[in-house]
């Protein structure tokens, strides 16, 4: 502002103040617009057959994440193999999907990620041969329902049977799955049924209770486990099922996987979040082959684990989403890593708009100190013809360019030294021209180093 109209003291700090409240208000409230908006409210989950395990555990997900303000849309499907097809294709609309081990090899994964592993899903071989068997060949050249093309079953027995050199070629296939599949043996119309899933599935509670069906006890368990690394063996002891029928009536080996719940990658962890809590409280209880908070974890299967999945589950809820409702704990998180780096920006460049401000008012003024003291030693040496004119002009013009520039009151007396020098140098130049040597003028950069002295002393 012009020198004869100071500005207030302080001005300049209540400047900076009111400049990083604003800035501060307006990022937050920018922030609460976008960070509103990129908070899921609604997810898309693949699940499986009507009759099967997936769709029972969607309906029970869709109940949790309902009471927290997210609406769970469940896809019903063919199975987990379908369910990682759509997974893969970005414009499927899935967002979640159930899958078990075996379904997804590790080259084809793509970006999908597993966010926890939900439970055990043995592999259950039902058969109504009066004959004991052992092995997967024995069933060689005879008809075996392996599950439906997108079913988990088929994803996960067609290595298992080409390991055992049984194909399409030397065995009949069939495609059903279930209770589909449990009927079609009752009735005769397969010999060898194939179920992957826990022991409540329906299908599989109705096999193991069928006295006219027989249990396949895997002598050679433990070497698939070896030659697989998303296959488990585990032991079914005798009466796990029901001890007062004696099911089964001796220990069974058992080969199997573990269900998951896996996403593309970049899902909101909000949501991976809510979704750790709801498997914790749907799978966290001891099983006939789980152990009593065994899941959910985030041990590898056969796809990569997520990285938000696995912090959340190695530590836990965040304080905020232990107190708070589930939409505002994911609003204040997002908001804080948002204004985080916003205030480690704002705050030095605060504190570097003063010195800024400070520079930009002093150039203006050693611009036209410069420019006077060129003239000033050009009066003091010219011998000969004298610009006396010129530099009259040049001062005329120093002095109303010193008058014009605005500066706060702290640098005024800058500002003045600097119109007091032009009057010296003014004295000089007059009394040049009357041939008279010109009064000792004050070097310009003792001045100006005086003036500079002078505004740190007051500050």
């Amino acid at each position: 502002m012009p020198l004869d109209s100071p500005p207030l003291e302080g001005r300049h700090e209540q400047a900076r103040w009111t400049l990083l409240a604003v800035v501060s208000v307006v990022l937050a409230f920018l922030g609460a617009w976008l960070l509103e908006s990129a908070i899921p409210r609604h997810i898309v989950i693949a699940s499986g057959l009507r009759d099967g395990m997936y769709h029972q555990y969607a309906q029970r997900y869709k109940d949790i994440l309902a009471r927290h303000g997210v609406t769970v849309e469940e896809r019903m499907t063919g199975g987990a193999e379908e369910n990682a097809r759509l997974l893969k294709d970005p414009n499927s609309g899935v967002d979640v999907a159930f899958l078990h081990g075996g379904v997804v090899r590790a080259s084809d994964g793509g970006l999908l990620v597993m966010l926890a592993a939900l439970y055990y899903e043995p592999l259950w071989i039902f058969y109504r041969d009066s004959a004991a068997h052992e092995h997967f060949d024995d069933f060689r050249h005879r008809r075996l329902a392996v599950g439906a093309p997108g079913s988990g079953v088929r994803a996960f027995m067609e290595p298992l049977l080409e390991a055992n050199g049984i194909t399409s070629l030397n065995t009949e296939l069939v495609p059903l799955v279930n209770l589909d599949a449990i009927r079609a043996l009752q009735a005769g119309k397969v010999d060898v049924v194939f179920l992957v899933g826990p022991a409540q599935f329906p299908a599989i509670w109705q096999a193991l209770h069928d006295p006219d069906l027989k249990l396949l006890s895997l002598a050679r368990a433990e070497a698939y486990q070896r030659r697989f690394s998303y296959i488990k063996k585990m032991t079914l002891p005798p009466g796990a099922i029901d001890f007062e029928q004696h099911i089964p009536e001796k220990e069974v080996k058992l080969i199997g996987t573990k269900a998951m719940l896996v996403s593309r990658d970049g899902l909101s962890p909000a949501i991976i979040n809510l979704l750790h809590e709801a498997a914790r409280e749907l799978h966290g209880k001891q099983g006939f082959f789980e152990g009593d908070d065994e899941f959910p974890n985030t041990a590898l299967v056969d796809l990569p684990v997520s990285t938000d999945a696995d912090r959340h589950h190695r530590f836990g809820p965040s304080v905020l989403h232990r107190y708070l409702p589930f939409t505002l704990a994911a609003y204040l998180e997002r908001l804080i890593v948002l204004l985080l780096p916003v205030v480690f920006v704002i705050v030095p460049l605060t504190n570097l708009l003063p010195r800024i401000y400070r520079w930009r008012v002093r150039s203006r003024i050693y611009h036209w100190y410069g420019e006077l003291t060129l003239l000033e030693r050009d009066v003091r040496t010219r011998e000969g013809e004298l610009p006396i004119e010129k530099w009259l002009v040049d001062l005329d013009r120093i002095e109303q360019s010193a008058a014009r520039i605005r500066a706060p009151l702290s640098y005024a007396s800058e500002a003045y030294t600097l119109r007091e020098h032009v009057g010296l140098v003014r004295r000089a130049v007059m009394a040049k021209a009357r041939g008279a040597e010109p009064d000792a003028a004050p070097d310009p950069r003792e001045i100006r180093r005086q003036g500079a002295r002078s505004h740190v002393n007051r500050s």
